[in-house]
């Protein structure tokens, strides 16, 4: 049974994906549905690159800002969300395109997830204490033991995580999720996946203009007043990139010069890490955004492929 159509746009930040999709809404009656682990959040605009004003005209956009800082988002409620706003987006005889660079969300999406293993109290009394008494870096560190391909996708100090990690490698379930396990059935979606891609130097470097941007437009005033709303350093929202670095800056622990070169660097890093896991996603279709002179050569070549699937008549 072939599932209904779903079209994805991915790739590694700043490489264009919103573009793309405001652009291929000019030509297809789409709205966007955000797979963005950061964008979700409220109050957090400046270093999550959530789509502007007139972006949102242009297109309708689901999935951002629905959450506060403190609230615990995850790729099995990113499924149920998404489930539902794709539902409504064809009730309104539109199609859904689901857009962002989080990976994980969008394989809970397309392939599902069996469940984690139940959390465990006593290990987590356990692990507490360990945390208030060595730090979370030391969880950390254990779990790097245990499970280092894991750890090094977590910070040393999103404590939620990495006590959820440590939980699924004591079940002896660690999978490249850190926390859930792929079901093996076929997808509900038949699905077009679209991956862009660029020069890989031009984009490093259009990444770190993209984080200077970022700064100069009040990214450390931002911080400054969520902290000031109470929202702890700790909270996995607050370890994003841009955000970790300028807590920093907020408690005298570093110059904004710095963070800013932090924040570059971990950028691209990022970015190193969505192309490794984007490349071993089965099925994508990789556009070349440059060569195809921007938004609108990949919005057009995205049409074609979409009229060729059946996608739209």
């Amino acid at each position: 049974m072939v599932g209904k159509p779903l079209l994805v746009i991915a790739g590694p930040t700043g490489v264009g994906k919103t573009a793309a999709a405001v652009a291929l809404g000019t030509r297809v009656p789409v709205e966007v549905v955000g797979a963005d682990s950061r964008q979700v959040y409220r109050f957090m605009d400046r270093a999550t690159g959530k789509p502007g004003p007139e972006e949102r005209r242009a297109v309708a956009h689901h999935l951002i800002d629905i959450v506060d800082p403190d609230d615990r988002y995850h790729a099995a409620r990113f499924r149920a969300d998404a489930t539902t706003a794709i539902a409504a987006i064809r009730r309104r005889g539109r199609v859904p395109v689901v857009v962002g660079g989080t990976g994980l969300y969008i394989r809970a999406l397309v392939r599902g997830l069996d469940p984690a293993p139940p959390a465990d109290p006593a290990f987590r009394r356990e692990l507490a204490v360990t945390a208030a008494r060595e730090g979370c870096a030391a969880l950390w560190t254990r779990l790097l033991r245990e499970a280092p391909s894991v750890a090094a996708r977590l910070h040393p100090n999103d404590e939620v995580r990495v006590v959820r990690a440590l939980e699924v490698a004591r079940a002896g379930g660690v999978s490249p999720g850190a926390g859930v396990l792929w079901r093996s059935r076929p997808s509900d979606y038949d699905v077009l996946y679209i991956g862009l891609s660029g020069e890989r130097s031009a984009l490093a470097r259009r990444q770190r203009e993209r984080a200077a941007t970022m700064v100069a437009a009040g990214l450390e005033t931002e911080v400054r007043v969520l902290l000031e709303r109470g929202y702890d350093e700790s909270l996995p929202a607050m370890q994003g990139l841009g955000y970790r670095e300028f807590v920093r800056v907020v408690r005298g622990k570093l110059t904004a010069p710095e963070a800013l070169r932090l924040m570059q660097r971990d950028t691209v890093r990022y970015a190193k890490r969505q192309w490794t896991w984007f490349m071993r996603e089965p099925e994508v279709e990789w556009l070349d955004v440059t060569t195809l002179g921007g938004a609108e050569g990949v919005a057009a070549v995205i049409e074609a492929r979409m009229r060729a699937r059946g996608f739209i008549a």
